[in-house]
């Protein structure tokens, strides 16, 4: 099969699962499949599926990443020792680990094509990232509490793991505790992340966006929480600060170098 019948094959089992959905056009459009698809992907519950739809997805969303462009960390230039700063698509960077910005209840975002960090994650990675978190959100009983940290394989994606953090929500004026708690992320992750033996992380801009904390205020608490720790556990860890905004970019090259 080639893309468009892999696509088509996906969308057709996708919605034969839900009654409501099953007796849905396929639109026409190569555009309008794959946004079809990431709605059907991103509204889907925690489930297995039937190996030969995991094979097709597997192979469908690798391709659909390849064609994106891959970015492999080893080839960028540090702009402090063991530290970079990168501008594009996470989804898209071969590191050990990239961090997603996740909500409490950590199974991703189940918005139809949003725009979040979380969405675009668990739609690349493929349906198996919401059944991993699903697992581990199943025995630990409870939502994830604000700044802890959870690992699972990276799936289709092209890093090894992605690291889920949930980050402080501001709503209203930023405080003390915020802070505190973004501070924690980064710090859950980098300690999650030496655990696991993974010699290199790509941190998203934690809590920005959709979590309203202030953009400036964020990369600060960032950064100076990975020199502390760093210097603190005399970390050789490779940490590379993602970004996909100019604004954030403009931000972190400020405070870096």
């Amino acid at each position: 099969m080639n893309q468009t019948e892999k696509r088509e094959f996906l969308i057709r089992y996708l919605l034969s699962e839900d009654k409501r959905y099953s007796t849905m056009d396929i639109p026409t459009s190569e555009n309008e499949q794959k946004q079809l698809l990431r709605a059907l992907f991103n509204i889907r519950m925690p489930k297995e599926a039937v190996p030969e739809f995991i094979r097709v997805q597997d192979e469908y969303l690798q391709e659909e990443i390849n064609l994106k462009g891959v970015t492999d960390y080893r080839n960028l230039t540090p702009i402090e020792n063991n530290i970079y700063l990168w501008q594009g698509d996470i989804t898209t960077l071969k590191c050990g680990a990239i961090v997603n910005a996740a909500n409490s209840q950590m199974l991703g975002c189940f918005y139809p094509n949003h725009g979040c960090i979380d969405n675009c994650i668990h739609t690349f990675a493929g349906t198996q990232l919401r059944n991993a978190c699903y697992e581990i959100m199943r025995k630990q009983g409870h939502e994830e509490e604000t700044g802890g940290a959870k690992i699972t394989p990276a799936f289709n994606l092209p890093c090894d793991y992605v690291l889920h953090t949930v980050g402080p929500i501001v709503d209203g004026r930023l405080t003390k505790k915020h802070c505190e708690q973004l501070a924690n992320c980064y710090e859950s992750c980098l300690e999650l992340a030496e655990e696991s033996g993974i010699k290199s992380i790509a941190f998203c801009c934690i809590s920005t966006g959709e979590f309203h904390f202030p953009n400036e205020r964020a990369a600060e608490i960032a950064v100076d929480s990975v020199r502390k720790y760093r210097a603190k556990c005399k970390s050789e860890i490779e940490v590379i600060f993602n970004v996909f905004k100019d604004e954030d970019f403009r931000i972190y090259r400020s405070l870096l170098g």
